[in-house]
């Protein structure tokens, strides 16, 4: 099964991001297809995955975190972080958690 997850960190407070809106796309000969869209928890989290059966392909992960500094009341210079990403055959988990901060992110793929 290859699910694909996240959860998100704010290092400027050093706590979890919660309320960010995620949107879920598949990539495919440069179109975009929506799959789904949620929210994180209160741990940064999502409550379930945006994809339990994600195929072959290319997908990309928009994370709203203007919206996220704009409700702390911090100037931000991003409005969304888009990511994409490539899911191969036979690999079994796409966790891609995001560290945030109003000027710059980090991504990788966890575990």
């Amino acid at each position: 099964m290859s699910e694909i997850t996240t959860h998100i960190l704010d290092l400027v407070e050093g706590i979890p991001a919660a309320s960010v809106r995620i949107k879920l796309f598949h990539i495919k000969e440069e179109e975009r297809y929506f799959l789904n869209e949620e929210q994180t928890n209160q741990d940064g989290r999502l409550n379930q995955p945006l994809i339990e059966v994600a195929k072959p392909g290319t997908y990309e992960l928009i994370f709203g975190v203007g919206d996220y500094f704009n409700r702390q009341s911090k100037r931000t210079f991003f409005t969304d972080v888009p990511i994409r990403f490539e899911v191969l055959a036979g690999e079994e988990h796409y966790h891609v958690p995001l560290l945030i901060s109003p000027w710059g992110y980090q991504i990788y793929r966890g575990s």
